[in-house]
Protein backbone atom coordinates (compact mmCIF):
# COMPACT_ATOMS: atom_id res chain seq x y z
CA UNK A 1 0.00 0.00 0.00
CA UNK A 2 1.26 3.53 -0.69
CA UNK A 3 1.54 4.94 2.55
CA UNK A 4 0.47 8.35 2.86
CA UNK A 5 2.46 11.00 5.26
CA UNK A 6 -0.10 11.94 8.00
CA UNK A 7 -1.58 11.84 11.82
CA UNK A 8 -5.74 11.27 12.38
CA UNK A 9 -8.07 10.29 14.62
CA UNK A 10 -8.00 6.19 15.82
CA UNK A 11 -10.50 5.95 17.93
CA UNK A 12 -9.87 2.50 19.29
CA UNK A 13 -12.87 0.48 20.29
CA UNK A 14 -11.70 -3.20 19.04
CA UNK A 15 -13.16 -6.10 20.86
CA UNK A 16 -10.58 -6.92 23.08
CA UNK A 17 -7.86 -4.01 22.76
CA UNK A 18 -8.08 -1.08 25.14
CA UNK A 19 -8.43 2.54 23.34
CA UNK A 20 -6.99 5.44 21.22
CA UNK A 21 -8.00 8.26 19.48
CA UNK A 22 -7.37 11.47 17.83
CA UNK A 23 -8.80 15.00 18.80
CA UNK A 24 -8.66 18.31 17.22
CA UNK A 25 -8.60 21.42 19.42
CA UNK A 26 -6.68 24.70 20.98
CA UNK A 27 -5.51 22.74 24.73
CA UNK A 28 -2.16 22.57 24.78
CA UNK A 29 -1.34 21.77 28.62
CA UNK A 30 0.82 18.89 28.64
CA UNK A 31 1.88 17.09 31.75
CA UNK A 32 4.50 14.71 31.05
CA UNK A 33 5.49 11.83 33.45
CA UNK A 34 8.93 10.46 33.88
CA UNK A 35 8.94 6.58 33.52
CA UNK A 36 11.20 3.71 34.76
CA UNK A 37 11.54 1.21 32.43
CA UNK A 38 14.31 -1.33 32.14
CA UNK A 39 15.99 -1.02 28.97
CA UNK A 40 18.34 -3.59 26.86
CA UNK A 41 22.17 -3.24 27.55
CA UNK A 42 22.68 -0.81 24.90
CA UNK A 43 20.92 1.99 26.67
CA UNK A 44 23.46 3.15 29.02
CA UNK A 45 23.69 7.04 30.32
CA UNK A 46 25.99 7.99 27.37
CA UNK A 47 23.63 6.54 24.85
CA UNK A 48 20.78 7.96 26.19
CA UNK A 49 21.96 11.35 26.35
CA UNK A 50 22.60 11.05 22.54
CA UNK A 51 18.77 10.05 22.08
CA UNK A 52 18.05 13.24 24.24
CA UNK A 53 19.89 15.49 21.35
CA UNK A 54 18.23 13.11 18.74
CA UNK A 55 14.90 13.66 19.85
CA UNK A 56 14.85 16.64 21.52
CA UNK A 57 12.02 18.43 19.27
CA UNK A 58 9.66 15.23 20.12
CA UNK A 59 10.08 14.41 23.39
CA UNK A 60 11.75 14.76 27.25
CA UNK A 61 10.13 11.00 28.23
CA UNK A 62 13.15 8.66 28.54
CA UNK A 63 11.54 5.68 27.97
CA UNK A 64 10.00 7.11 24.29
CA UNK A 65 13.47 7.95 23.14
CA UNK A 66 14.07 4.21 23.81
CA UNK A 67 10.72 3.24 22.13
CA UNK A 68 11.68 6.16 18.95
CA UNK A 69 15.46 4.35 18.94
CA UNK A 70 13.91 0.91 18.85
CA UNK A 71 12.24 1.49 15.79
CA UNK A 72 15.07 2.18 13.81
CA UNK A 73 15.71 -0.07 11.05
CA UNK A 74 12.66 -1.76 11.25
CA UNK A 75 9.19 -2.01 9.87
CA UNK A 76 8.18 0.52 11.92
CA UNK A 77 11.50 2.97 10.77
CA UNK A 78 8.69 4.81 8.27
CA UNK A 79 6.48 5.98 11.48
CA UNK A 80 9.72 6.62 13.31
CA UNK A 81 10.51 9.22 10.58
CA UNK A 82 7.01 10.92 10.05
CA UNK A 83 7.33 11.76 13.80
CA UNK A 84 10.64 13.17 13.37
CA UNK A 85 8.70 16.04 11.10
CA UNK A 86 8.44 13.69 7.68
CA UNK A 87 4.57 14.06 7.51
CA UNK A 88 2.34 16.93 5.93
CA UNK A 89 2.99 19.47 8.66
CA UNK A 90 6.64 18.71 8.40
CA UNK A 91 7.26 19.08 12.30
CA UNK A 92 8.27 16.85 14.49
CA UNK A 93 5.35 15.41 16.44
CA UNK A 94 5.57 16.06 19.79
CA UNK A 95 4.99 12.62 21.94
CA UNK A 96 3.90 12.88 25.68
CA UNK A 97 2.53 11.23 28.28
CA UNK A 98 -0.89 12.58 29.35
CA UNK A 99 -3.85 12.26 31.82
CA UNK A 100 -6.48 11.67 29.08
CA UNK A 101 -9.12 12.30 31.23
CA UNK A 102 -7.74 15.75 31.68
CA UNK A 103 -8.82 16.79 28.03
CA UNK A 104 -12.42 15.31 28.13
CA UNK A 105 -13.87 11.82 30.43
CA UNK A 106 -14.65 9.79 27.38
CA UNK A 107 -10.59 9.36 26.43
CA UNK A 108 -9.74 8.50 30.16
CA UNK A 109 -9.13 4.93 29.02
CA UNK A 110 -8.17 5.72 26.06
CA UNK A 111 -4.34 3.69 25.36
CA UNK A 112 -3.24 6.85 23.43
CA UNK A 113 -4.66 10.35 21.59
CA UNK A 114 -3.76 11.96 18.69
CA UNK A 115 -3.74 15.84 19.35
CA UNK A 116 -3.73 18.75 16.28
CA UNK A 117 -3.61 22.33 17.12
CA UNK A 118 -3.22 24.69 13.69
CA UNK A 119 -0.44 23.31 12.02
CA UNK A 120 1.44 21.11 15.15
CA UNK A 121 0.96 17.44 15.81
CA UNK A 122 0.91 15.39 19.25
CA UNK A 123 0.45 12.18 20.19
CA UNK A 124 -0.93 11.43 24.06
CA UNK A 125 0.33 8.70 25.35
CA UNK A 126 -2.15 7.32 28.51
CA UNK A 127 0.11 7.58 31.77
CA UNK A 128 -0.76 4.08 32.84
CA UNK A 129 1.85 3.01 30.07
CA UNK A 130 4.41 4.98 30.96
CA UNK A 131 6.17 2.05 32.82
CA UNK A 132 5.64 -0.58 29.90
CA UNK A 133 8.12 -1.95 27.87
CA UNK A 134 9.97 0.63 25.57
CA UNK A 135 9.04 -2.41 22.52
CA UNK A 136 5.79 -2.39 23.36
CA UNK A 137 5.53 1.28 23.27
CA UNK A 138 7.58 1.34 19.87
CA UNK A 139 4.30 -1.01 18.50
CA UNK A 140 2.16 1.37 19.85
CA UNK A 141 3.74 4.41 18.21
CA UNK A 142 3.91 2.36 14.51
CA UNK A 143 0.21 2.43 14.66
CA UNK A 144 -0.71 5.72 15.56
CA UNK A 145 2.45 7.37 13.07
CA UNK A 146 0.42 6.23 10.44
CA UNK A 147 -2.37 8.83 10.88
CA UNK A 148 -1.76 11.63 9.82
CA UNK A 149 -4.86 13.90 8.52
CA UNK A 150 -8.37 14.29 9.40
CA UNK A 151 -9.41 11.44 7.34
CA UNK A 152 -9.88 7.65 8.47
CA UNK A 153 -11.25 4.57 6.75
CA UNK A 154 -11.86 0.90 7.41
CA UNK A 155 -9.08 0.26 5.06
CA UNK A 156 -6.34 2.94 7.40
CA UNK A 157 -7.57 1.19 10.46
CA UNK A 158 -6.97 -2.08 9.10
CA UNK A 159 -3.45 -1.25 8.18
CA UNK A 160 -2.20 0.75 11.32
CA UNK A 161 -3.61 -2.05 13.38
CA UNK A 162 -2.06 -4.67 11.75
CA UNK A 163 1.56 -2.69 11.14
CA UNK A 164 1.04 -2.47 15.06
CA UNK A 165 0.98 -6.33 15.03
CA UNK A 166 3.76 -6.58 12.56
CA UNK A 167 6.04 -4.71 14.65
CA UNK A 168 5.52 -6.37 18.24
CA UNK A 169 6.27 -9.65 16.62
CA UNK A 170 9.66 -8.02 14.98
CA UNK A 171 10.40 -6.42 18.86
CA UNK A 172 9.68 -9.80 20.66
CA UNK A 173 12.23 -11.52 18.28
CA UNK A 174 14.98 -8.56 18.52
CA UNK A 175 14.00 -7.83 22.37
CA UNK A 176 12.34 -10.89 23.49
CA UNK A 177 12.45 -10.17 27.01
CA UNK A 178 10.17 -7.68 26.72
CA UNK A 179 6.81 -10.03 26.80
CA UNK A 180 8.29 -10.92 30.51
CA UNK A 181 6.53 -8.48 32.51
CA UNK A 182 2.34 -8.10 33.07
CA UNK A 183 1.53 -5.12 31.83
CA UNK A 184 -2.23 -3.69 29.96
CA UNK A 185 -0.31 -2.77 27.02
CA UNK A 186 0.99 -5.83 26.91
CA UNK A 187 -2.22 -7.51 26.89
CA UNK A 188 -3.49 -5.22 23.97
CA UNK A 189 0.02 -5.81 21.86
CA UNK A 190 -0.41 -9.90 22.40
CA UNK A 191 -4.19 -9.66 21.34
CA UNK A 192 -3.41 -8.02 18.10
CA UNK A 193 -0.11 -10.93 17.91
CA UNK A 194 -2.17 -13.35 17.79
CA UNK A 195 -5.19 -12.10 15.48
CA UNK A 196 -1.87 -11.55 13.02
CA UNK A 197 -0.47 -14.72 13.46
CA UNK A 198 -3.83 -17.25 13.21
CA UNK A 199 -4.29 -14.79 9.56
CA UNK A 200 -0.68 -16.35 8.89
CA UNK A 201 1.04 -13.36 9.40
CA UNK A 202 -1.74 -11.53 7.09
CA UNK A 203 -4.53 -9.12 7.88
CA UNK A 204 -7.21 -11.24 7.73
CA UNK A 205 -8.08 -11.54 11.22
CA UNK A 206 -7.37 -7.84 12.35
CA UNK A 207 -9.30 -6.94 9.31
CA UNK A 208 -12.63 -8.74 10.20
CA UNK A 209 -12.04 -7.35 13.85
CA UNK A 210 -11.92 -3.71 12.92
CA UNK A 211 -15.17 -4.20 10.42
CA UNK A 212 -17.36 -5.57 13.04
CA UNK A 213 -15.86 -2.79 15.16
CA UNK A 214 -19.49 -0.96 16.51
CA UNK A 215 -16.86 2.23 16.83
CA UNK A 216 -15.82 2.18 12.82
CA UNK A 217 -19.22 1.94 11.71
CA UNK A 218 -19.62 5.10 10.06
CA UNK A 219 -16.39 4.70 8.70
CA UNK A 220 -15.49 4.93 5.15
CA UNK A 221 -14.14 1.94 3.19
CA UNK A 222 -10.89 3.73 1.95
CA UNK A 223 -8.88 7.32 2.66
CA UNK A 224 -6.29 8.96 0.96
CA UNK A 225 -3.67 6.66 0.82
CA UNK A 226 -5.07 3.61 1.82
CA UNK A 227 -6.74 1.45 -0.79
CA UNK A 228 -9.66 -1.02 -0.18
CA UNK A 229 -7.91 -4.10 1.26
Amino acid sequence: MNLKKVLVLSIFVLFFIPQTSFAFGKKEDVTTQQPHAAYPPKYDSIYLEQLKKEYKKISNDEVILVALDMMKNTNADFSRRAIMGYNLTEKPVKVQFKDLGAIKEDYANFDALGWKKKNNLYIFINPRHADAPPAALAALLAHEALHQDEYNSLAEETYAWTMEAAVWCEMLEIYPESNDVQHPLLQRENTLKQLFEKGGYTNKYIKKTVYANKGYQNLPQTSPGFERL
